[in-house]
């Protein structure tokens, strides 16, 4: 793995932060005016920088669109607790479905195992919460959910899928159906 500048750190830390807030990545001039950049070139070569580093990756066919390799993020050391790498793969709606589709990881989760309660599954993935249906339950708006694929338990909050769109739903077995 290639060292980044400290210019560069800043710019990887500023994009993390940024779509950890609000779901999506920065714009080039996000990034500008927040560096204080003179142009927006200043900012493509940054970027390009950190693609050639391989912290971060081009998504094909996207004009400017980039997500976070493996580089980009934080390994476990073995000293400290153990932590999994969880792609995020967009939103899903509480409440409502939608039919948002994905394009890919468009960036990645970094938690510790043991306070989490998640299991190191291979297929796991994250998902962005958008709506308030589920906020009885201590899920709001803007939270980061963990889907672990398996078996349905009666009351587990799942990912549904109804009519081809997805949303967050809790699971309630009744004399042996699902409803």
């Amino acid at each position: 793995m290639k060292c980044l500048t400290l210019r560069q750190k800043e710019l990887l830390d500023y994009i993390q932060n940024h779509f950890a807030d609000n779901s999506y990545w920065p714009s080039i001039r996000d990034i500008q005016n927040n560096f204080g950049f003179k142009s927006t070139n200043a900012v493509m070569g940054h970027l390009k920088a950190l693609e050639t580093k391989d912290y971060i990756a081009r998504i094909p066919g996207q004009a400017r669109a980039f997500r976070l390799s493996a580089n980009a993020q934080v390994f476990r050391s073995n000293d400290g607790p153990q932590t999994v790498t969880i792609p995020i793969y967009g939103a899903i709606a509480a409440g409502y479905p939608d039919h948002v589709e994905s394009s890919g990881a468009i960036g990645s989760l970094q938690i510790d195992v043991s306070t989490a309660g998640v299991r190191n599954h291979p297929k796991a993935f994250a998902l962005k919460v958008r709506g308030e249906s589920m906020i009885d339950a201590g899920i709001f708006d803007g939270d980061i959910v963990i889907v672990e694929p398996g078996e349905p338990q009666n009351n587990s909050i799942v990912a549904a899928l109804i009519d081809g769109a997805t949303t967050l739903k809790r699971y309630i077995k009744n004399n042996g159906s699902a409803g």
